[in-house]
């Protein structure tokens, strides 16, 4: 007894740890989660009030503005588009119906002129063939008619002895239905000419919108330049080039001179401007030619000149001359 007790408790003991091992865990992170969610939903409602009771900036808002007019504007543009198509949508169709109506109205009236004047032509005719026919045939019926009382009565005057006079007067009446049927065949070949006249139809007119619209003018025949000729200096060997060659060549020289000329200032202007250079290179002094006797050579005189080399043609005391009057 006291080893079930026992064992019972021990089974509730394991329920109870399986239930904090497990269970409480599970509890409690769905209990996390819930408070998380209500977090959320409380601080979305915050900021909502918050941003409705705010105040928006103008920047913000004329922004908001300008989009809406320019989404209202296309709203709009998008209507007046539609309006003006369902516009023309229903122009067409009514000129279609004003069109089609013109042209069976056209159509009732040209029929209309045209019945009472060929009605009369149409129906004799066919009235006169039926008459025609109907008397064709009563003359062959009594024609038949007349050949079988003939015959009957002939049979029965030749074999009973009877009177003459059913089959004379059946001859009679076969050959006056004979010579009415004959008539009446000549009658049928002879069928009057019907001339038909002509009445003058009364139409409506219509008014076409293709021919009222300009057609385009035609194109103007373009006029296509002929080549010009080449140019005589252009082509080698000629008179003409050999004349533009030599002024070329004129020009060049010209070119040549002017350059020499602006080479040749450029030296003298650097000559003034830079005498120590020049006072590095002294020109020597020609003597008198009355002198005769030669002044003893200092050995520092041609200190700085080269040997074989011609000398320069600056002339140094020109322009010493001129730097004076210029100081």
């Amino acid at each position: 007894m006291g080893g079930d007790v026992l064992s019972g408790g021990v089974v509730v003991l394991l329920a109870a740890v399986l239930w904090l091992a497990y269970l409480l865990p599970t509890w409690l992170r769905r209990r996390e989660f819930q408070a998380t969610e209500r977090n959320a939903v409380r601080l979305q409602q915050t900021l909502r009030i918050l941003a409705a009771t705010s105040e928006l900036p103008d920047e913000v808002r004329v922004e908001a503005t300008a989009r809406e007019v320019a989404v209202q504007q296309r709203i709009l543009r998008k209507a007046e588009a539609r309006t003006r198509a369902e516009l023309q949508a229903r122009a067409t169709e009514e000129a279609a119906r004003r069109h089609e109506e013109a042209m069976a109205r056209a159509e009732a009236d040209a029929r209309a002129a045209a019945t009472p004047h060929s009605a009369p032509m149409t129906d004799a005719p066919r009235a006169r063939a039926r008459r025609l026919r109907r008397a064709r045939a009563a003359t062959a019926l009594l024609l038949v008619v007349g050949l079988v009382a003939a015959v009957w009565g002939l049979v029965a005057a030749l074999a009973l002895g009877g009177s003459w006079l059913v089959p004379a007067g059946a001859v009679v009446a076969a050959g006056g239905a004979f010579g009415n049927l004959c008539r009446l065949a000549g009658a049928g070949r002879n069928k009057p000419v019907v001339v038909a006249v002509e009445t003058p139809r009364v139409v409506s007119e219509l008014f076409d919108h293709a021919a009222s619209v300009e057609s385009a003018p035609a194109a103007l025949a373009t006029w296509t330049p002929r080549p010009l000729p080449k140019p005589l200096y252009q082509s080698p060997g000629s008179v003409a080039a050999s004349a533009m060659a030599s002024v070329d060549a004129v020009t060049r020289l010209r070119r040549a001179a002017a350059a020499a000329e602006l080479h040749r200032r450029a030296a003298e202007l650097a000559e003034v401007l830079s005498p120590e250079v020049a006072r590095l290179t002294p020109r020597p002094v020609a003597e008198p030619a009355a002198s005769a006797v030669p002044a003893p050579l200092d050995r520092y005189a041609r200190m700085g000149m080269l040997e074989g080399v011609e000398a320069s043609a600056l002339d140094l005391d020109a322009a010493l001359r001129r730097r004076r009057a210029a100081g």
